[in-house]
């Protein structure tokens, strides 16, 4: 994609190309590309609109069904924020008060189009010439270019001073080979310019890795790590009078929310689309107690363990750790909960393959996921060493208890009444061994 071919697709005769790509998008390339030029087609035009047809496919998942009016590259749909995460981010602005934002850094306009959808009026900046171009484009196809406008240029020289908030989503990519940046100091916009944003305007959000490591945290800021369905997506930090708490971890999931512990101070809600966020909070200070493996293990979000609130949900769940660097908790009962998943278990053991094969295939299990913390066993490795055969499933826990390899044998609990696997199963402290 290059601006040429966008404002050629952006003609009545690109629409049509377009239309035409997205009845052949999903098939056999090559006959797609036969049937556009069949058709009358220019080829350079004909592949323009095939390459949108495909990333309006994709995109489908981030941004619904406004995807399919939307212009992409590969790049920037990679790096996207999510549709979902971006309207909660939205939404909690708007909440805020909020009704005039700059997003440095735009993007193809994820983030901006949600805000403008709540009705704030945002002006995006954005360095690269074609990306800026896109972003405009999309604000027009969502029929948001009256809240979103773009202007192509140095986020750093934009006069933060029109507006009353800043989202910022500095670049953490290097530009031609799309190489991760792990340096903050090397993103686009600079580190320094990006924490000094928030002196400036006071209200001031910053996109970043998830991976952040937590002492690059100005002091005062709220950090908040997301998940959506089970997957860490992001992390952000809020800034000045947005700044509610110090560590934040919020948990997107499809459907109604869970009547769950942990949302003290934090209720859980939907949004319009019916995802529920669930959000837990903490100092990201407290330790969790530690103790021995209990009858049901909890396998917490990652957006828990990375905003270090594995104590906090240790707290509402009665729960402990059986390892203080291990984040599995082990608790006497099940609790519903959207922050971790659960576990029953029906044997500890001390790992040994020789043991470990012979167990499972007297439960005649021939089918395993295998879930790892603390271990430097590769699953595929052991799977292949086990050469199951049976007919029944299991969960393998490899981890460590008080230092030593351990590896547990589970059943998923069942949402239904928190009852446990459906199969008999006795605990090891009833067979008189731990």
């Amino acid at each position: 994609m290059d601006l040429e071919q966008l404002a050629a697709l952006r003609t009545p005769e690109g629409s049509d190309a377009l239309a035409a790509a997205a009845r052949v998008a999903g098939g056999d390339p090559l006959a797609a590309a036969a049937a556009l030029r069949s058709a009358g087609i220019p080829a350079g035009l004909a592949a323009a609109a095939l390459t949108q047809a495909e990333l309006r496919r994709r995109a489908a998942g981030k941004f619904g069904p406004a995807a399919s009016g939307m212009f992409f590259t590969r790049p920037g749909l990679e790096q996207a924020t999510r549709g979902v995460v971006a309207r909660r981010r939205a939404h909690r602005l708007r909440k805020a008060g909020v009704t005039s934002l700059a997003d440095l850094g735009c993007g193809l306009g994820a983030d901006a189009l949600a805000a403008a959808q709540a009705g704030i009026r945002v002006y995006g900046v954005e360095a690269d010439p074609l990306t800026a171009a896109l972003a405009e484009a999309n604000a027009q196809a969502t029929g948001l270019a009256e809240l979103f406008t773009v202007e192509c240029g140095d986020a750093t020289a934009f006069d933060v001073t029109r507006v009353e908030a800043v989202f910022c989503d500095p670049a953490r990519r290097r530009a031609g080979t799309g190489r991760r940046i792990f340096d903050p100091n090397s993103y686009s916009p600079p580190w320094d310019f990006v924490t000094g944003l928030a002196q400036r305007v006071p209200r001031t959000v910053v996109k970043v890795a998830p991976g952040l490591d937590h002492a690059l945290i100005p002091v005062g800021t709220e950090a908040e790590w997301v998940s959506v369905d089970g997957n860490l997506v992001e992390a952000a930090l809020w800034c000045g009078p947005l700044a509610e708490t110090p560590r934040r971890a919020t948990v997107l999931k499809e459907g109604p929310p869970v009547n769950a512990s942990g949302s003290k101070g934090a209720p859980s809600y939907h949004l319009v689309d019916g995802t529920s966020v669930h959000q837990l909070v903490g100092s990201g200070r407290q330790e969790a107690p530690v103790g021995p493996v209990r009858r049901y293990l909890y396998d917490p979000d990652p957006a828990v363990v990375r905003a270090h609130l594995v104590a906090e949900l240790a707290a509402d769940l009665d729960a402990s750790l059986a390892d203080p660097s291990i984040a599995y908790l082990y608790a006497d009962a099940p609790t519903s909960t959207p922050y971790a998943r659960c576990l029953e278990v029906t044997d500890v053991l001390p790992f040994s393959l020789k043991r470990l094969r012979a167990l499972l295939r007297a439960r005649r299990v021939g089918r395993v996921e295998i879930l790892k913390r603390g271990s430097a066993l590769e699953p595929e490795r052991l799977r292949h060493d086990l050469r199951l055969t049976g007919d029944q499933p299991a969960s393998l826990v490899l981890t460590r208890v008080a230092a030593a390899p351990t590896v547990l044998v589970c059943q998923p609990v069942t949402s239904k009444g928190h009852g446990g696997s459906r199969q008999e199963s006795v605990w090891p402290s009833d067979r008189g061994r731990s």
